[in-house]
């Protein structure tokens, strides 16, 4: 099993030491999730920090074995101002880690999608008034971080009965940086004209691909993704949605090579891993 290269204590001493700092730092957690600090500040992006997916499969003919040990137990994480769910999956909204966040941390704001809202605060055992909601197109300033929702298309652009998107991407403004973390997608029309909006330094994209066959729901590859890198003009290109579970990953290797013949700068990180936003 793959070792973060920083965990529990270590991982814990690596954010405190980057604690006042005015850069804009993020860690690795795994599959999904990061970790985002800014002037004392701290965001967790879909986080999956559990084992919830490994015991609800053990039984069946999909097993999620997991590849890479969990990086720290969600209820020493007693400093995070927000956390964000990109959509439904466990992996992005996962009950064993959002409620112990939120017990550690009362004031804490969660933001999910608006057509998400009841199933989310189901899942989290709250109130559904006690979630922050956004649709695509829609901004928010929270906590010295402002999101502004996007859609995403995790096999295709799916919407309530009200039109609010299931699926949704977040682009991040912090401390002068933008980062564009896209949840599950695939490439669909108008993407690049909703994400060059902005200037994107740092695009967090999944590369895991898609196979029916294997159960693996719809995403980028690593070449899909290092095009749209390019395309939206992102300073630099974070693979994701890889080394978790067994069934589910693939090598970073053809993402590498992909940016390479395109020339778009990319960074593979290692969970754990600590990277300033440049």
């Amino acid at each position: 099993m793959i070792r973060p290269v920083l965990q529990d204590d270590a991982f814990l001493a690596s954010v405190n030491e980057t604690r006042g700092s005015t850069a804009v730092h993020l860690w690795w957690l795994g599959q999904s999730g990061y970790l985002v600090q800014w002037n004392g500040r701290h965001l967790l992006i879909d986080p999956y920090l559990s084992d919830s997916l490994t015991t609800k499969y053990a039984a069946t003919n999909k097993p999620h074995v997991r590849m890479t040990e969990r990086i720290i137990d969600p209820a020493r994480l007693d400093f995070i101002d927000v956390t964000t769910s990109s959509h439904n999956h466990t992996d992005h909204l996962d009950g064993e880690t959002v409620i112990p966040l939120m017990s550690a941390n009362p004031d804490l704001t969660v933001i999910v999608p608006t057509a998400n809202r009841d199933f989310a605060a189901e899942r989290f055992q709250c109130d559904p008034l006690r979630l922050t909601t956004l649709n695509a197109s829609e901004s928010l300033e929270t906590d010295g971080f402002t999101f502004h929702a996007v859609p995403a298309a995790h096999e295709q652009l799916e919407t309530d009965d009200n039109g609010n998107h299931r699926f949704q991407g977040y682009v991040i403004e912090v401390g002068g940086a933008t980062i564009y973390h896209s949840g599950d997608t695939m490439l669909f029309d108008g993407m690049v004209d909703w994400l060059t909006k902005w200037k994107i330094d740092a695009a967090i994209l999944p590369i895991n691909g898609r196979d029916p066959k294997r159960g693996v729901a719809g995403n980028l590859s690593g070449a899909e993704a290092t095009r749209l890198g390019s395309e939206i003009g992102a300073g630099v290109v974070i693979p994701c949605h890889y080394e978790m579970f067994a069934f589910n990953t693939v090598s970073s290797d053809g993402f590498v090579l992909a940016a390479k013949r395109i020339g778009q700068r990319v960074h593979v990180m290692k969970c754990g891993e600590r990277w300033r936003v440049h």
